[in-house]
């Protein structure tokens, strides 16, 4: 691709013949008009990404036409030439939602540079379209779950298939994945919707009072015990109840929570009755369960109840172009929060989330992006917007083999991987991976030619 698809609309036929041979040496794919009116016919269809117009062509008006451009394609935007450099022709320039105007006589650099600026703010705008489309699409069945990389692809398949199960499940993955998501998502999307959904974590309660938080007690059952109090078994009953953590739990309680899942019964702490109860069990960790139980620290017969069916959940890293949409999803949130108008990131910042690993996962890209809107003073989120570790971070190394890390391959094999994997990781967004890349789009779609994969423009 070149620098932009311009129209130049002018009544001086020479004119235009001028403005199109120097704009194509700068890279611009130019076509020209000398009739306002058909300029405004293929400038709304065509697919042009600025437009360039006289003020004044014998009884038309350059303001007119940009007038009605804008009130037809809002974010086409228009560059005004005019002979009257005042301050009455940029307000009036201003009002016609004109994005720049030049004087004349015209210099190139200066109309070639105010073009190439309109020409980014356009694809920049149809990329936070498109992300904002992508947020909008994937908020489906399963509410805050966003994301279509094929690391996620396993874990929706497995969810259409359990939504209506009351089996138990147990959700793995690292710290900040979204675990306690899949959890609600499960919930609200099961028959047990309208029941309550009651969360535990199990590392974050003392191990002297988290029995009776999940078994309740009678009253007397120990010091303090005035009254006696339901656990949380028993207040999720009909619904959901999550055992966030669970790889944290005493031992002891161990026992007594696969007797109450095997009976489907509990007995407060100090009571005497067995009291039923029906809940959908949700269990979730950040730890290998198996090695618990390699060291003796937790059950193995626990762990095959609660492993009925075991939802792995991908790290962020693996995720590709997710990052984007859920960067997004964030900046939606939290400009709302902070009633500041922030609509997207610039390219650069983009470049910067998805280069990074993010150790902490969804958690952390949350609390970037909080950070990155209360300190941006732009309508986009910048580089230096963003937390100091992110900025920075550079990788060591890029891993060119297949399978086999020692994997040796020629050079042309290498770059081959590496354009495909940042394709991949822009979301199939060629304009944003072209500009990671460093080349042209026009080099990109090249390279995948040459590669055999599908081209869609997406200018």
């Amino acid at each position: 691709m070149k620098s932009g698809r311009i129209l130049v609309v002018d009544d001086d036929k020479s004119l235009c013949e001028t403005l199109a041979a120097a704009l194509g040496k700068r890279g611009f794919d130019v076509e020209w008009r000398t009739d306002p009116a058909a300029a405004y016919e293929v400038a709304v269809r065509d697919g042009f990404e600025a437009v360039v117009t006289d003020l004044r062509m014998g009884q038309a008006s350059g303001l007119d036409l940009c007038a009605r451009i804008v009130g037809e394609v809002p974010d086409l935007p228009v560059v005004l030439i005019t002979a009257f450099g005042t301050l009455d022709t940029a307000i009036a320039a201003i009002r016609a939602g004109a994005y720049d105007f030049i004087t004349k006589p015209i210099e190139i650099e200066a109309l070639a540079v105010a073009l190439e600026r309109a020409v980014e703010r356009r694809r920049l705008r149809k990329e936070v379209h498109e992300l904002r489309r992508a947020v909008g699409r994937m908020a489906g069945r399963f509410g805050k779950m966003l994301g279509s990389s094929d690391a996620m692809r396993p874990v929706y398949d497995v969810l259409e298939r359990i939504a209506d199960s009351p089996a138990t499940v147990l959700v793995t993955g690292e710290s900040g994945t979204g675990k306690e998501v899949v959890a609600r998502a499960l919930h609200d999307t099961g028959p047990r919707k309208a029941k309550p959904f009651v969360a535990i974590n199990c590392s974050a309660v003392p191990e002297a009072l988290l029995e009776s938080e999940l078994f309740g007690h009678a009253r007397g059952a120990f010091t303090d015990a005035r009254a006696p109090r339901t656990g949380l078994m028993l207040q999720a009953n009909g619904g959901t109840l999550l055992l966030d953590e669970i790889g944290d739990m005493p031992m002891p309680l161990q026992a007594k929570l696969l007797r109450a899942l095997q009976e489907r019964t509990v007995r407060p702490v100090g009571g005497d009755a067995e009291v039923p109860f029906d809940v959908r069990v949700v269990a979730t960790t950040n730890r290998d369960l198996r090695a618990l139980i390699d060291d003796a620290r937790f059950r193995e017969d626990l762990y095959f109840r609660i492993n009925v069916i075991h939802i792995e959940l991908p790290p962020l890293r693996a995720r590709g172009g997710d990052v984007l949409v859920l960067a997004q999803h964030f900046i939606d949130l939290h400009a709302a929060r902070a009633g500041k108008t922030v609509t997207g990131l610039t390219p650069p910042a983009a470049e910067r989330l998805l280069a990074y690993p993010w150790p902490g996962n969804v958690r952390e890209l949350q609390n970037c992006i909080e950070r990155a809107i209360a300190l941006t003073r732009h309508p986009e989120i910048q580089v230096e917007d963003l937390p100091e570790t992110v900025r920075s971070f550079k990788r060591s190394h890029v891993l060119v083999a297949a399978s086999d890390p020692s994997e040796l391959v020629p050079l042309a094999e290498v770059e081959r991987r590496y354009v495909l994997r940042v394709v991949e990781a822009a979301g199939g967004n060629k304009s944003l991976a072209a500009q990671i890349l460093g080349i042209t789009r026009k080099t990109l779609y090249r390279k995948l030619e040459e590669y055999g994969q599908p081209i869609e423009d997406d200018s």
